[in-house]
């Protein structure tokens, strides 16, 4: 019975010490998380190439970039609700974060839409999170729009935001194709710290967002 024990012991022992010696061998495991790339490329360009084209003194007065928020809305979800799961699980992959689901504000009768029904997913980046979708976005996912000729310059708000829709979740790489249960869009909404529209176009130019060229160009807003 003694010996029993004290194998069992020496055995749990073995197992802790082979975890520890597993846990210590991951490089990388004490060493502070790298900025993101992009945020770093504002800091040391983009911020001081927007002073000087808008004459900005103070740092304060510099847009920047906010928030981004990816938001879907399924109508199918009212008569199939399974179909939001994986919209839910998809848009978490995508953003690196999980998503909240959307209800109905108010019922419509003739949609069959009751008031707090699921319809919907969003998700709000900010910070590193927010700052690597941002260059995984401009980088890997907008090459791979189907004929693809740039973004529209069209689409500010007229308070310094720019919202986008993308047609189908295929164009990021993180979505495996065979696990897909339906194709569905996305609106992506570029929120920045300032309210001119002209100021924003040159902050997300100049962080890499592909415009295009031949768009009537951004009326500069009088300060």
């Amino acid at each position: 019975m003694a010996t029993t024990e004290k194998k069992e012991k020496k055995s749990g022992a073995k197992k802790g010490a082979e975890k520890q010696q597993t846990q210590k061998a991951h490089a990388g495991v004490d060493l502070p998380v790298p900025a993101p790339r992009l945020r770093g490329y504002y800091m040391t360009t983009v911020r001081g190439n927007l002073a000087k084209q808008f004459g900005l003194p103070n740092i304060h007065q510099i847009p920047d970039l906010e928030k981004i928020v990816l938001n879907v809305g399924l109508g199918e979800a009212i008569k199939q609700p399974k179909l939001l799961d994986g919209v839910v699980d998809e848009l978490g992959i995508i953003a690196g974060q999980r998503a909240t689901r959307k209800k109905a504000k108010k019922s419509i009768a003739n949609y069959g839409l009751r008031q707090g029904q699921e319809i919907g997913a969003s998700v709000t980046l900010r910070g590193a999170r927010m700052w690597e979708f941002l260059d995984r976005f401009i980088s890997t996912a907008i090459p791979r729009i189907r004929d693809f000729r740039g973004l529209s310059t069209r689409s500010f708000d007229g308070r310094g935001n720019y919202s986008m829709g993308v047609k189908e979740q295929m164009i990021f790489p993180e979505i495996e194709y065979d696990q897909v249960e339906q194709i569905h869009g996305m609106d992506i909404t570029f929120v920045t710290t300032t309210e001119k529209d002209d100021q924003a176009f040159a902050l997300l130019r100049e962080l890499g967002m592909p415009f295009r060229g031949d768009d009537k160009p951004i009326v500069v807003q009088a300060s």
